[in-house]
């Protein structure tokens, strides 16, 4: 099953990249069930907190008409930023699947670990998943950004 809702988290970051935004997509599922998906929407919205998971988080929210996500799951196709990783752990998301770490920017282990971080009291369960398709998307799209300039 984590293949297969990282591959939908994967068709969100290819919609992000289709509307030149950073390809990052995230799906939160509970029970095995999909409850929201999204994109990175930054552009389009003119506003710096509209990466997938932060959408996503919202709209996990609408559905059980709660801010905390217990027994939720988020797949995503990048490391979460700290901004990301903060909301995650304020929802109380029970685990996290990530594509591709980000060297630059992660608060998952890369850079930073706000995740499982014992003075905040966050030990959210991270499972990484490495999957090429996750690093190719971004490599081809910057690769592509740049070409443009």
């Amino acid at each position: 099953m984590e293949e297969y809702f990282l591959n939908l988290a994967i068709k969100e970051a290819e919609i992000a990249a289709s509307e030149e935004e950073v390809p990052v997509g995230a799906v939160i599922v509970k029970d095995n069930e999909v409850i929201a998906r999204a994109h990175n929407l930054k552009e389009k919205l003119k506003d710096p907190t509209a990466h997938a998971e932060i959408l996503a988080i919202r709209q996990a929210c609408t559905k059980l008409g709660d801010w905390r996500l217990n027994g939720c799951e988020l797949y995503v196709t990048l490391e979460p930023c700290a901004m990301c990783a903060a909301a995650i752990c304020q929802s109380r998301i029970s685990k996290i699947y990530i594509g591709t770490f980000d060297p630059e920017a992660g608060a998952c282990g890369s850079v930073i670990n706000l995740i499982q971080n014992r003075g905040l009291g966050y030990n959210i369960n991270v499972k990484w998943l490495y999957f090429d398709k996750c690093s190719e998307i971004l490599k081809k799209f910057f690769e592509n950004r740049r070409i443009k300039s």
